[in-house]
């Protein structure tokens, strides 16, 4: 799913695109794209983009007259910028704004259709779509512990919650935890105040460098490889290869679930692992957990005494 710096990419190559431009036509290739029904789509056809936002993971375009576009771009939504009356594409196209310049397309990849269009008239009805996260750039440490110990959460499940923290998602939660060296398991009512601050740090810093990493990589064109995966990552999508920091492998924690509602897994050389074409947590455990591996509960009732606990076993069992 696009996170924060992805979004912020989106932005900065659709201003000079489309703001201030007119909008000539829509075309809706699927209609469970859209989700609202008044206004209709076909009010944006002939206004001025006037603008651009974010709303967590949203990305909202602003035409005159107070219309905004709201996109979900979920898991496998992406944009496309392409010539002026571009066919959608038969399979994965979605949805095309269609401008005298050119035309933005959006696609998405898969089966699934997640991603949605809510079309709302004036900002009190923008504002219904706003989880409510704290932007960390404009955060205080303050701010950011507060809306931390709100409640007590495992860190990961507290860094992706939109309702605490805006735009951060599987990829760079996992970023983030490694560069605090913090266990993605760890109860946020337990941080010390040492940790708190370490966490913050690492929350805006990861950010920060990833976002300026991708803009800078992009030089103005328009992003066409929106990924959770990219190389340079510390560990996130890094399973089984070394950690940059420590060599240590980097170990995962599957959530996906598989038709049978039950944990995706598969046989592997210490026993059953996480599928690896399933999403999950990556993490460093020597780096993050002290040693100790870190087991889903599904798996942890079903191997019980057979699950390694630590790195060291986990060789051994490999070697043997």
């Amino acid at each position: 799913m696009p996170e924060l710096p992805d979004i912020l990419l989106y932005l900065r190559a659709l201003e000079p695109r489309i703001v201030g431009h007119r909008v000539t036509g829509v075309r809706l290739a699927n209609p469970f794209l859209l989700r609202s029904i008044d206004p209709p789509l076909t009010a944006v056809e002939g206004r001025t983009i006037a603008g651009l936002a974010r709303l967590g993971k949203r990305i909202v375009l602003e035409a005159e007259g107070g219309l905004f576009l709201v996109f979900h771009l979920m898991i496998a939504g992406r944009f496309r910028w392409k010539p002026a009356g571009t066919k959608v594409p038969g399979k994965v196209g979605l949805f095309a704004l269609d401008f005298e310049h050119g035309t933005l397309i959006l696609t998405e990849a898969g089966t699934k259709r997640q991603a949605s269009l809510h079309v709302v008239q004036g900002r009190e009805a923008l504002a219904q779509h706003d989880p409510g996260g704290i932007d960390i750039d404009a955060a205080s440490l303050a701010d950011f512990t507060g809306a931390l110990r709100r409640d007590n959460h495992t860190l990961k499940r507290a860094l992706t919650d939109p309702h605490l923290f805006s735009g951060i998602g599987n990829a760079y939660s996992d970023e983030i935890l490694h560069a605090a060296r913090l266990s993605p398991f760890k109860q946020t009512g337990s941080l010390t105040d040492e940790e708190l601050r370490r966490l913050y740090d690492a929350t805006r810093l990861t950010l920060t460098r990833w976002t300026t990493r991708l803009q800078e990589e992009a030089a103005g064109g328009f992003p066409e490889k929106v990924t959770a995966f990219r190389e340079g990552m510390a560990v996130h999508g890094r399973y089984g290869r070394p950690c940059p920091d420590c060599g240590s492998p980097v170990q995962r924690i599957v959530y996906a679930a598989n038709r049978s509602g039950r944990k995706a897994t598969r046989r592997g050389s210490a026993g059953l692992v996480p599928s690896a074409d399933a999403d999950g947590t990556f993490y460093c455990a020597a780096c993050q957990t002290g040693g100790r591996l870190l087991a889903d509960r599904s798996l942890s009732r079903l191997l019980r005494e057979d699950w390694p606990r630590t790195l060291d076993e986990l060789e051994r069992r490999r070697r043997g």
